[in-house]
């Protein structure tokens, strides 16, 4: 995990009602989590929206045709709504905010974030570093 990008994720929660921020890599591994959520639970989270991002991806074509290209996922609770984001090639954005949260503000703010971040949030694909017998 990179600790470095976890004071930068408070940015995203200077929206009145979000609540927590983490960064996923595409395999599911947290790669930052704000500072008011906790490791474990964060690790959990992450393994969550690795699976949520791909769900998306799979069902894009649903809503419209094949060449539909996914930009975000969100997900409404009782208490709250998950936002979830592409903050480029391998890495994923998300944040958690209460019910009353400005929709349009908080993406924005995603957005914002990930444009800031740019390389530093960018996950390249794994590579194969195992001895081939």
């Amino acid at each position: 995990m990179n600790s470095e990008l976890s004071w930068m994720l408070e940015g995203a929660l200077e929206v009145p009602g979000a609540r927590h921020a983490i960064l996923v890599s595409a395999d599911g591994l947290l790669m930052a989590h704000s500072t008011k959520v906790d490791r474990d639970q964060a690790d959990t989270v992450a393994a969550a929206m690795s699976g949520m991002q791909s769900l998306s991806r799979t069902v894009a074509g649903f809503s419209g045709g094949a060449a539909m290209k996914w930009r975000q996922t969100v997900v409404e609770f009782d208490g709250g709504w998950v936002f979830l984001i592409s903050a480029g090639e391998g890495a994923y954005l998300a944040v958690s905010a209460a019910p009353n949260v400005d929709m349009a503000d908080i993406t924005f703010r995603m957005q914002q974030l990930v444009a800031q971040l740019g390389k530093a949030m960018t996950t390249p694909p794994r590579q194969n570093t195992g001895i081939q017998a």
